[in-house]
C-alpha cells in the first residue's frame, strides 16, 4: 500500500517520524573506517550541500556526536559567552532550555516569556530588548512542544535595529518551514538529525555565519570546543570519533534534497500538516499552536494520553506531552494522505472506545 521502510506494520508521527528505505538500509550495512579521504570528501561534500540548503554560503558546519542540546550547550559556551547581555526567549520546554543551559555554566541570562502555544508580541520584544540594550538573542524559530512557529523575520528586523546578535535552534523548522540564514542575518543555527533532517537521532550541527566566524570564540568545553571541531572540520574530520554511519545517511539524505528542492519538501510538509488540521477541525480536536509549523501539529483531544497509550499497542506512535490533552503529531519523513487517514481513523476509534 505504502512505503514506510522495513516494517510496514509501524506508523511513526513521532521522530523523526518514517523514514526511507535507502537510509535504512545504510544504517544495516558494514561500517567504513573513517579516517580516510573517502569519508572526508563525504563530509565535505555534506557541508557544502547543508550550507547552500540553509542559506550560508560563507559560513562553516560543526558535526557532532550528540543531541541537539549538545549543540545549543555549544552555542552558548563557545559564542554567547562572549557576550555581557544575553537574552533568551521562553515561549515552552525548548525556550526555557536556553536559560538552563545559561545558568548551568553560570552566564547571567534574562527571558522574554511567551504565553505557551501563543505568538510573541513582537513589539513588546523590540521594546524590552531596546531598554535593556541586550547583545545576543537565544531563540527557537520552532518551539517544539507547542508547535508554535515564531517570526523570525519580524525578529530578526528587531535584532538589526537594536545591534542584538542572533542564534537560533532550527532543529525542527529547518525543512518543514522556510528558513534563510543571510537573510535573517543569524550567527549560529542550530540542527539536529531526528527531525526535519528526517535522520536517526545522534548527530547535531553548528551552522555557522562568517559574521560569528570573525568574532571568534571561546574554549570552555573540551568536547564541544568550536574551535577544534572547525580547525578538524576543515579537512572532511571529527577531532573525536564520529557516528559514522549517521553521517553516511546524512549524505544522501542531503544529496536527495539537492535534486528534490527545497522547495518541493516544505510543499509536501505543508499538504500533510494542512490535510491533518482540516480533520482537526472536522472533530473539534483545538489546535495548540497560535501560529503552528510545519514541522507538527498539536492538538487538544480528550482522554489524549490514553489515546497515544492505546494507539501505541497497534505500533502507531503519537507524542504526547505534558499536558494530559495535548498530542502532537510530525509531518516529516514519509507520510501522505492515506498514512494520515489511517491514523485519523485510528485517533476517532480510539476516542470512541474509551467514551463508553
Amino acid at each position: 500500500m505504502y512505503n514506510t521502510g522495513r516494517n510496514p506494520d509501524l506508523l511513526s508521527f513521532a521522530f523523526p517520524g518514517l523514514i526511507e528505505e535507502e537510509i535504512l538500509n545504510i544504517g544495516a550495512e558494514q561500517i567504513p573506517y573513517m579516517r580516510t579521504e573517502e569519508f572526508s570528501e563525504l563530509v565535505l561534500d555534506s557541508e557544502r550541500i547543508l550550507k547552500e540548503l540553509i542559506g550560508c554560503d560563507d559560513g562553516k558546519v560543526i558535526g557532532y556526536t550528540a543531541s541537539g542540546t549538545a549543540a545549543m550547550e555549544s552555542a552558548v559556551v563557545n559564542y554567547a559567552s562572549k557576550f555581557d547581555k544575553i537574552l533568551a526567549i521562553n515561549g515552552g520546554t525548548f525556550g526555557k532550555r536556553w536559560k538552563e543551559i545559561c545558568n548551568y555554566h553560570n552566564y547571567s541570562c534574562d527571558e522574554f516569556e511567551v504565553d505557551f502555544g501563543k505568538d510573541i508580541n513582537y513589539d513588546q520584544l523590540d521594546e524590552f530588548i531596546n531598554k535593556n540594550k541586550y547583545d545576543i538573542l537565544l531563540c527557537q524559530h520552532h518551539e517544539t512542544s507547542s508547535g508554535q512557529l515564531f517570526d523570525l523575520n519580524r525578529i530578526a528586523e528587531i535584532c538589526r535595529r537594536n545591534d542584538v546578535n542572533l542564534v537560533v535552534d532550527a532543529i525542527s523548522s529547518f525543512l518543514t518551514d522556510p528558513f534563510d540564514m543571510a537573510k535573517w542575518n543569524i550567527d549560529i543555527a542550530i540542527l539536529s538529525s531526528q527531525k526535519g533532517l528526517n535522520l536517526p537521532p545522534g548527530l547535531s550541527f553548528l551552522v555557522i555565519s562568517e559574521k560569528a566566524l570573525k568574532r571568534g570564540f571561546n574554549s570552555n568545553n573540551y568536547y564541544l570546543d568550536i574551535e577544534d571541531n572547525l580547525s578538524n572540520f576543515k579537512r572532511g574530520q571529527t577531532p573525536f570519533s564520529p557516528a559514522t554511519t549517521l553521517f553516511r545517511q546524512l549524505h544522501y539524505r542531503l544529496s536527495k534534497l539537492k535534486e528534490l528542492g527545497i522547495g518541493q519538501v516544505l510543499q509536501i510538509v505543508d499538504e500533510n500538516a494542512r490535510y491533518f488540521r482540516e480533520a482537526c477541525a472536522n472533530n473539534n480536536w483545538h489546535l495548540s499552536a497560535e501560529t503552528p509549523s510545519g514541522c507538527i501539529t498539536g492538538f487538544y483531544i480528550d482522554n489524549g494520553r490514553k489515546i497515544c497509550n492505546e494507539l501505541i499497542k497497534d505500533k502507531i506512535y503519537v507524542m504526547p506531552s505534558g499536558n494530559e490533552r495535548l498530542s502532537r503529531i510530525s509531518h516529516i519523513g514519509l507520510q501522505n494522505k492515506e498514512i494520515l487517514n489511517i491514523l485519523i481513523d485510528k485517533i476517532k476509534a480510539t476516542q470512541n472506545k474509551l467514551l463508553l
